[in-house]
């Protein structure tokens, strides 16, 4: 088996496919499970998996609302289901198809703080409370990374525990606690210090470890996995930090996507049976996860590492998840109003190369993140003071739209103006990313989230060339990314190095335009 991990070099995703390449029974169809993506590290183990059973398994790995809204529609073509936390099966399993869910293993969603910034705000004790970190942010001490909690699952645990702390209440969130204004001003203090932002719990853990960042919130099992990259480099470790107010936990929990196929159902048995066995769980648990709620096994001690703040003897106890209707209420206000806002630019090729079935493709995209009512569906919607700029480029820049006051009527005024536009000339993504970057530099970055979304359709081959971009980067001295959307005859290389330098991610357009934009977006 050979899978890139250099997300760099080759960051293409669209919703990521993996075939676990082994020795599976042959023939017929393998079995799919719809999987979050920190599940990516245990393809070692679905690999052993394979060859005892004798099933073929194919994994896709989507962020936890694309995995809820399968489960809302049945299931699509999916035999099994992998979340990070049962709250997703609770939200999507409205038709009730998913049968013998059971926890796989089980993280804490914890801060993973530089160990020597832990030591100097005092973190590194025991009785470290969400008020103390909050305090550490509002003193200009302290930034983090988080997943989105709208996009992620680890962003929506670490947002609900971030709720439960500051309620000072053991019980489940209610509506009624959701409406507290004291509640919303410390939410939206405690998430205006989140500096990068991402739709996916290991690609954050990447971005992490390819940037200079202070700390991210993200499961232990994925902060243990850095650990281990940024001490083989020589760099300093991050310092494990349990909130006691507001711990939550992942439970992955792997469940049956019922249709009345026996052999399917039979095939599911033989893969959660060897999933829970002893030397199945031992493997799980030496990647950094639980198999327990306290202690670990004694071989693989040595990887929940002390000298981390890692502490295998704190009894794990989550949080109460909140009824279904509060959860979704609770992630709307935080995608409406408390995060921090995007500040996003959107570079749109309208060369003469995408009329036709191209320019049509966009617009149905731009539909899904322009137009609130459909946006909502995907929990996609604009925060109160977001602020959406947009490019339309040839080898020349054929047109900019702003808005600065993202109303419903405002950004279904900038998807009108997208679609009336008429593709033509060349292709120049450079000139395109360089004026993004201009847009950018006259506002104060820190009180935004700021992203340039970059889509193309060919190769760059107008007279701006990738230096000319690194040299209007590095004059501006800003930390934004690029993120790109291949499309058509794009040139992935052209791309990719776009990504690398900024910290960013390119994603493959090629087959589903659509589903290209609404995962870029959940990354801002």
């Amino acid at each position: 088996m050979k899978k890139t991990r250099n997300m760099l070099a080759a960051a293409v995703i669209g919703a990521a496919f993996f075939v676990l390449a082994g020795c599976g029974a042959g023939g017929g169809e393998p079995f799919r499970i719809v999987s979050g993506s920190e599940n990516q590290e245990l393809e070692a183990v679905l690999e052993a998996c394979e060859r005892a059973t004798g099933v073929d398994i194919e994994m896709s790995y989507q962020g936890s609302v694309d995995i809820m809204r399968i489960l809302q529609q049945g299931g699509g073509e999916y035999d099994g289901v992998w979340p990070a936390s049962s709250l997703w099966l609770t939200l999507g399993d409205a038709g009730h198809k998913v049968k013998y869910a059971e926890s796989i293993s089980t993280t804490p969603v914890v801060f993973g703080i530089r160990k020597s910034l832990a030591q100097e705000l005092g973190f590194t004790r025991e009785d470290v409370s969400l008020k103390d970190i909050l305090k550490a942010i509002q003193e200009g001490k302290l930034s983090f990374c988080m997943t989105s909690a709208t996009q992620s699952n680890s962003g929506a645990s670490a947002y609900i525990g971030f709720i439960q702390a500051f309620l000072d209440k053991n019980q489940a969130v209610t509506r009624e606690d959701l409406e507290k204004q004291e509640l919303q001003e410390s939410l939206r203090e405690l998430l205006s210090g989140v500096e990068r932002s991402s739709g996916s719990s290991d690609w954050l853990k990447d971005m992490f470890l390819e940037g200079n960042y202070d700390a991210m919130v993200n499961y232990e099992c994925l902060i243990i996995s850095a650990n281990r990259e940024l001490t083989a480099q020589g760099k300093e470790p991050l310092y494990v930090v349990y909130p006691y107010d507001g711990l939550s936990l992942a439970d992955s929990p792997l469940g049956y996507i019922d249709k009345g196929n026996e052999a399917k159902e039979e095939q599911f048995l033989k893969i959660k049976e060897y999933l829970l066995s002893e030397e199945a769980q031992t493997q799980i648990e030496a990647t950094g996860r639980r198999i327990g709620y306290s202690g670990v096994s004694p071989q693989n001690q040595e990887v929940f590492n002390p000298d981390w703040g890692i502490d295998t003897e704190r009894i794990l106890s989550p949080i109460s998840m909140p009824a279904a209707d509060v959860l979704m209420e609770a992630l709307n206000l935080y995608q409406t109003e408390l995060r921090k806002p995007s500040l996003t630019v959107y570079c749109l090729d309208y060369s003469g190369s995408m009329a036709g079935e191209g320019q049509e493709q966009l617009e149905e995209a731009a539909r899904t993140i322009f137009v609130q009512e459909e946006a909502s569906r995907y929990l996609l919607q604009a925060s109160e003071k977001e602020i959406d700029s947009a490019i339309l480029f040839g080898d020349e820049i054929n047109g900019e739209y702003l808005v600065d006051e993202p109303t419903a009527e405002n950004l279904q005024a900038l998807y009108e103006w997208i679609c009336q536009a008429q593709p033509w000339g060349g292709t120049d993504i450079y000139r395109a990313a360089i004026r993004g970057l201009d847009i950018l530099s006259q506002y104060d970055l820190s009180q935004y989230t700021p992203a340039i979304i970059l889509m193309t359709d060919g190769q760059s081959n107008g007279w701006t060339e990738f230096d000319d971009f690194v040299e209007a980067y590095e004059e501006m001295g800003m930390d934004v990314p690029v993120f790109s959307i291949m499309f058509g005859d794009a040139q992935e290389s052209q791309l990719a190095e776009l990504a690398q330098y900024t910290n960013g991610r390119v994603f493959d357009g090629t087959e589903d335009l659509i589903g290209a934009f609404r995962s870029v977006k959940g990354y801002n």
